[in-house]
């Protein structure tokens, strides 16, 4: 086996993973997982692929392995998919600049996704993929799935612990 047929998790597929915790009592498919977050029909089904290869799918593809969705978050996110805060540009509130971690957590340093719509002005942090913040647009529960994440990534240690047990209280 060549390491180019060995998937490996993608970005966005921390987000598809997200959306199926959203959905679980919902029926969905892989076309209404497209539209809610903005990616093609075939990159859902290549993201199903990854996630089922790499365990974080049971029952046969339909459902998040909660527990080792958890633990992929807290001991693998900041390494995996590292990001550090940029330059200031207007955007979407991230990371501890949203909710529900801003009612917590008091920074004159704000970070936010790049969007020339946003309305908050802060360090650019880069979303799992481009067209997240439309998905979240249409979905609070998956931005403040996103946002924890994002805490997570760039935090210091009071905002990464919090934003894990808010993240256990709602996954696990």
């Amino acid at each position: 086996m060549n390491n180019k047929s060995i998937p490996t998790l993608r970005p966005q597929d921390l987000v598809v993973l997200l959306k199926l915790l959203i959905e679980e009592d919902r029926a969905w498919n892989q076309i209404s997982l497209a539209k809610s977050l903005f990616i093609s029909q075939s990159e859902i089904s290549a993201s199903l692929k990854r996630s089922a290869y790499a365990r974080l799918l049971q029952k046969k593809g339909k459902e998040v392995a909660r527990q080792p969705f958890m633990d992929l978050l807290q001991y693998g996110i900041p390494f995996m998919f590292p990001q550090q805060p940029g330059a200031i540009v207007r955007g979407i509130p991230t990371a501890h600049s949203a909710e529900p971690l801003v009612q917590h957590i008091s920074s004159s340093d704000n970070y936010v996704w790049p969007y020339a719509k946003g309305h908050l002005r802060g360090h650019c942090i880069m979303p799992f993929y481009a067209s997240v913040i439309q998905a979240v647009e249409l979905d609070p529960q998956l931005y403040e799935y996103l946002a924890l994440i994002d805490a997570i990534r760039v935090g210091r240690a009071r905002e990464k612990n919090l934003a894990l047990e808010l993240l256990k209280t709602k996954i696990c």
